[in-house]
């Protein structure tokens, strides 16, 4: 018998216009019979611009984007530009297109040996790993990589993940080759702090890392590619290694007690050869506000890309409404909208996204169900198969797919976690980083996605914590949103502001007119986004782009126009903390072909930046003395200063209060925030550890010669305080003592912990006393009544009102160690 689809195909290769192609499918399903407004706006400006080598297409999660990317695909193997590639995130969405095309009638393999793939009659379906690996069939063997014609990318925002991790090496505390990087390094790392290396190594704390100097990474480059060649045989350098060969000696190297993280500046994507050398290469993502990732991991020219293939309006999205209970209301707490969610749960399936396992467990007692990377396929087909209650993910923002019932109420519990120890490293050293902001908005409205597939579909966004609050509305995170997702918030962020005052069920209440289908709600939702025209203009930040130029040159060794790349960039930004990150790049590429000046630079750098490698000469701790005065004046002068509003400043302390806590994994945003705290209360602080290479945690200047020495243990859950912790609170006393051995000073040694009561190997100094979780708490709760009462107009800019409050509250200096530290006692044997 004839199979007439097969002569079909060949008939069809004549057809190259998308939309043509689409209804000339002679065997696509009923649903099918006529594509959606988007789909052919979308593929009508794609085929004006086939021709181009890269293309970037933007279409909202639920607007059909897999149908376009087929039938794009499609139309490159009629043009004989194939054999054509569909790569996705995850083996759960190579199901899904695979179903899509089927119903559609396009053929489909997931093997790149199909002889139909060979032949150009039929997409190869993959997932991003398959392309993107060490040993990867598509151009990392010697000879016979498999060929692409075009290739097209969906959701690359979620791909990224998976792309950064494959250019990474994480090498296990319990391999070997770890102990002899430590070996290797211990000299280097000792020079940068001894406290931190005595954590990593000898008490193995896996909350702390440190970043290997540059110069000690580049004179023993050999050494290390030696050591990861040895190591070939375990699958995190086989699949990994054979990617960073060839740009090792400018890699990051991060060492914890977890292991060792080896990362590119930017991602060496040409090392996988057919995907650089095809012919088209289609990119599709989400409207997503920062185009840099195209750049930076991707490796496309800012200049060949122009204009961004959109469709015309914004209308291909579903109605979302948007509620931020803790920004309206500062005293609502998690506790209150936990209880709120699970009683909404018995009518609706409520879908809860966490960063990590343990804040999953603050969901243990509501879940009906928690999925991890595990058991998610399982629970997403659960979902949309019924109701199931209150769901957890755990760190799954992107690749799942929640329509209609399956998810009417979505909530983002909290920050994104950053993607690499590098990553957390550059935070701390930059927390205003605008890539790092962008990054992790980009998370939040990726996650934001998951419950609206369509533009009929509806759902309730509920953003809970106030890190999420500080970095939308205090570090102007909002920004970063798609023009969609912006407008959607300024609609919900308006009905808010028509509540007084309200309490969690008045917050809650809004969501009724969604979930109810409020006709009035519908139709300004709809209005709203019929307005909003997306933008073909491509946005990337300069900083990023220019690390991406810089990270070319150096790849080729033009060490020296990697420099004036970066010192271009260098001259032009504001933000003190970044130009110090941004010299410290330099100094490392200086570093190859002038050493002294490369030090040099970095000790400029460290004018800029305390957080930043110290150079090998070492940098002394300048002693802050009598900086504060009167603690009130300091308080007002550094709100009027930083251009501090009310509800900014209340923003503010709430982020800060919100990270001081006891819980691992931690330690270091504990201390950022205790920092930001001081400021906050009038009170001048650094942090010795961390900004000199030795001394405390945090150091704060009370005033009349007075000082904290703070040692911050938020991550210990023992009965005991251990000698080391002891020796270091002790170490830091002695430190103190050297520093100011020539002036009228005092401190008041602080340990913040989990227990007061020392192991009996332990000799502590007699001073020293303990901020316990109980107390912390109360420290805390005066704060917040503080803040509450701060931002009253008579008393913000008022230092007589200030000094008052602060009294009041028990806020001033040595008030503190009175009131919320306490003694210690010595266990016995």
């Amino acid at each position: 018998m004839i199979d007439f689809s097969k002569l079909g195909n060949t008939v069809n290769r004549s057809q190259l216009e998308p939309r043509d192609i689409f209804m000339s499918l002679p065997s696509r399903d009923k649903k099918y019979e006529y594509p959606r407004d988007v789909q052919s706006e979308v593929w009508k400006k794609w085929f004006e611009y086939r021709n181009q080598k890269n293309s970037i297409i933007k279409m909202n999660t639920g607007s059909g984007k897999t149908v376009v990317g087929l039938i794009i695909l499609k139309s490159c193997l009629n043009e004989d530009k194939g054999p054509a590639v569909y790569v996705v995130p995850d083996n759960y969405l190579i199901q899904q297109v695979c179903i899509e095309a089927r119903k559609l009638g396009i053929k489909t393999t997931t093997s790149e040996d199909d002889s139909e793939y060979i032949r150009k009659q039929a997409i190869l379906v993959i997932n991003i790993q398959k392309l993107i690996n060490g040993k990867s069939v598509f151009g990392m063997r010697a000879i016979n990589n498999v060929n692409i014609g075009c290739v097209l990318i969906d959701d690359v925002h979620a791909c990224l993940a998976s792309i950064e991790s494959q250019y990474t090496i994480f090498i296990p505390a319990n391999d070997k080759i770890y102990n002899e990087f430590i070996t290797l390094f211990s000299d280097a790392m000792k020079s940068q702090s001894e406290n931190k290396y005595s954590d990593i190594v000898e008490n193995q704390d896996p909350y702390v890392n440190m970043l290997i100097p540059f110069w000690d990474w580049q004179s023993k480059n050999q050494e290390v590619y030696a050591l990861l060649n040895q190591g070939e045989d375990r699958d995190y350098i086989k699949f990994n290694f054979p990617l960073l060969k060839d740009c090792l000696k400018i890699c990051n190297c991060v060492i914890s007690a977890r292991g060792i993280e080896i990362t590119p500046k930017c991602i060496p994507i040409h090392k996988i050869s057919s995907f650089e050398r095809a012919e088209r290469r289609i990119f599709m993502s989400a409207t997503l506000a920062d185009d840099s990732v195209f750049v930076t991991a991707l490796g496309l020219q800012p200049e060949e890309i122009t204009s961004i293939i959109t469709p015309e309006k914004a209308n291909d999205i579903g109605d979302r409404l948007i509620i931020f209970p803790q920004i309206q209301n500062k005293s609502i707490s998690d506790d209150e909208v936990k209880v709120k969610l699970k009683a909404l749960s018995a009518n609706y399936n409520v879908v809860v996204i966490v960063p990590s396992y343990y804040r999953s467990n603050y969901w243990t007692d509501v879940a009906d169900l928690t999925l991890n990377y595990l058991n998610i396929d399982q629970g997403v087909e659960r979902l949309k198969n019924g109701h199931v209650g209150l769901v957890v993910f755990i760190n799954k923002y992107d690749g799942i797919d929640l329509p209609d019932d399956a998810c009417r109420l979505l909530v983002i519990d909290g920050l994104p976690n950053m993607r690499s120890e590098y990553d957390a490293f550059e935070q701390n050293a930059n927390p205003h980083n605008k890539r790092l902001c962008s990054e992790q908005i980009q998370k939040i409205e990726q996650g934001m996605g998951r419950g609206v597939r369509s533009n009929t579909d509806y759902c309730v966004v509920i953003l809970l914590g106030r890190g999420l609050a500080d970095i939308i509305f205090g570090s102007d995170g909002y920004k970063y949103f798609s023009d969609v997702t912006k407008q959607q918030f300024q609609l919900s962020e308006q009905l808010w502001n028509q509540l007084s005052a309200p309490d969690v069920d008045k917050m809650f209440s809004l969501a009724d007119y969604s979930l109810n289908r409020d006709v009035n709600w519908i139709t300004v939702s709809r209005d709203t986004l019929s307005s909003v025209a997306y933008t073909s203009t491509p946005k990337y930040n300069n900083t990023s782009i220019a690390l991406r130029k810089a990270f070319n040159m150096a790849e080729v060794g033009r060490y020296q126009e990697a420099v004036a790349i970066l010192t271009a960039e260098k001259n032009q930004v504001k933000d003190k903390e970044l130009k110090g990150l941004l010299k410290q790049s330099i100094a490392e590429y200086t570093n190859a072909f002038n050493p002294e000046e490369a030090q040099q630079i970095l000790l400029s750098a460290i004018n800029d930046n305390r957080m930043i490698l110290k150079p090998l000469q070492g940098i002394q701790f300048p002693r802050i003395l009598n900086q504060t005065g009167f603690q009130a004046q300091y308080f007002v002068n550094y709100v009027s200063e930083n251009i501090l509003l009310p509800n900014t400043y209340i923003l503010k302390i709430n982020a800060v209060l919100e990270e001081l806590n006891f819980s691992p994994d931690s330690a270091k945003r504990f201390e950022a925030a205790l920092k930001d705290l001081s400021f906050l209360l009038g009170i001048f602080s650094n942090r010795p550890e961390d900004e000199y290479g030795k001394g405390p945690d945090n150091f704060w200047d009370i005033g009349n010669m007075s000082f904290f020495v703070i040692e911050c243990k938020n991550g210990t859950i023992t009965d005991t305080i251990n000698k080391h912790d002891c020796n270091q609170l002790n170490g830091s006393i002695n430190w103190f003592e050297a520093q100011y051995r020539d002036a009228n000073c005092s401190c008041y040694p602080i340990m913040i912990h989990n227990s007061n009561l020392f192991d009996y190997a332990c000799s502590p100094h007699q001073s020293i006393r303990i901020m316990t979780p109980q107390l912390l708490d109360s420290f805390k709760n005066n704060v917040r009544k503080f803040s509450t009462n701060v931002v009253l107009p008579d008393a913000f800019n008022n230092p007589v009102k200030v000094n008052q409050l602060l009294t009041q509250f028990k806020l001033l200096g040595p008030e503190i160690v009175d009131n919320f530290t306490g003694r210690f006692s010595v266990k016995t044997r």
